[in-house]
C-alpha cells in the first residue's frame, strides 16, 4: 500500500522500478541526455511499449541510481533526459568470489547469484580437474548487468577473465597483500565452517578484504590442496558433511561468508 499524500513523480519512479531499471556506462547527472543501445531501445519501446515521457531507473556503478524520462521513443535508439537522483552509491561488501567454471546454465546462475548476493568482483579459475575451460566474458558480464538491473543494485560486480588457479596464486601476495583467501576444501572435517569464520572475524575487522574461492566438481586435487594450505594468508573452509554440485557449493559458500564476515 502507498500513502494517499505520495506524488505522482514518486508513484511514476516505483512503476519504473519494476518495469525498466537499466545499466548505462555513461555519467548520470541532472540534465544529461542519453541515447541507448539498440538492445535497451527494443526493450524500452517495443517490450515495454513506453513512449514519451515514461519514466525509468538507470545507474552505472558508480553515481548511484536516476530518474530519468523519455524524451523520444526510437524503436533502435530510444532517447533519455536524466531528472533527479533517487539513490545514493551504495558500495558492495569487499568480498570477492573466485570459482572454477562449469557448464553454461550453472555459470549464469552462479554469475546471477553472486551479483544478488553482492560480491564485489566474479573471476573463473581454472583448476586441473575444471572440465570447463573456455568462459565466455561477455557473457558473465551481461548475466551479472541483468542481474544489478533486476535486484536494486546500484554498484556492479566486477568480472575479470578466467585465469589459471597457479597463475592466480602466484601473483597473489604481490598483486594483494592484505587480501585473505577462503577455500572450500572438502577434505577439511565437517562441521566447522561457523567456528572458522567466526575466528576470522575476532582476528580481523569488519571491512578486511576477502576472497571465496571454490573449487571444480572434482575437487581440488592433492597438489592443489597443498598449494593453496601453504599459501600465506589461506584459510580451508568446510561446506559440512554433503556433497554439493560446484554451482551450489558456491552460492552456499558465498552466504556463509556474507552472513560472518560481510554486510548482512
Amino acid at each position: 500500500m502507498r500513502d494517499n499524500d505520495e506524488s505522482e513523480s514518486d508513484d511514476n519512479i516505483r512503476c519504473a522500478s519494476g518495469k525498466a531499471r537499466l545499466y548505462v556506462a555513461e555519467d548520470l547527472f541532472v540534465g544529461a541526455a542519453l541515447t541507448l543501445d539498440k538492445d535497451q531501445s527494443h526493450y524500452l519501446v517495443n517490450v515495454l511499449r513506453m513512449g514519451p515521457g515514461g519514466r525509468v531507473l538507470l545507474f552505472n556503478g558508480r553515481d548511484g541510481e536516476w530518474a530519468a524520462e523519455i524524451s523520444e521513443a526510437l524503436r533502435k535508439s530510444a532517447h533519455l533526459l536524466v531528472t533527479a537522483q533517487t539513490r545514493k552509491f551504495e558500495p558492495l561488501p569487499d568480498i570477492w568470489l573466485l570459482f572454477a567454471p562449469v557448464k553454461k546454465a550453472r555459470l549464469d546462475f552462479i554469475a546471477q547469484k553472486a551479483t544478488e548476493m553482492g560480491a564485489s568482483l566474479i573471476q573463473p579459475v581454472i583448476t586441473r580437474r575444471t572440465i570447463v575451460a573456455r568462459v565466455k566474458d561477455q557473457r558473465l558480464a551481461a548475466n551479472v548487468v541483468e542481474a544489478a538491473e533486476q535486484c536494486g543494485l546500484v554498484a556492479v560486480p566486477q568480472v575479470r577473465e578466467a585465469e589459471k588457479l597457479s597463475v592466480v596464486l602466484d601473483h597473489w601476495e604481490q598483486e594483494n597483500p592484505d587480501r585473505l583467501i577462503l577455500f572450500c576444501d572438502e577434505a577439511a572435517p565437517p562441521g566447522g565452517a561457523l567456528e572458522t569464520l567466526a575466528a576470522i572475524a575476532r582476528d580481523h575487522p569488519r571491512g578486511t578484504p576477502f576472497a571465496l574461492l571454490v573449487g571444480p566438481e572434482g575437487g581440488f586435487d592433492e597438489e592443489e590442496r597443498a598449494k593453496l594450505l601453504k599459501h600465506q594468508g589461506t584459510r580451508p573452509l568446510s561446506l559440512g558433511p554433503r556433497i554439493m554440485r560446484a554451482d551450489t557449493a558456491a552460492i552456499a559458500a558465498l552466504a556463509a561468508v556474507q552472513l560472518i564476515l560481510g554486510d548482512w
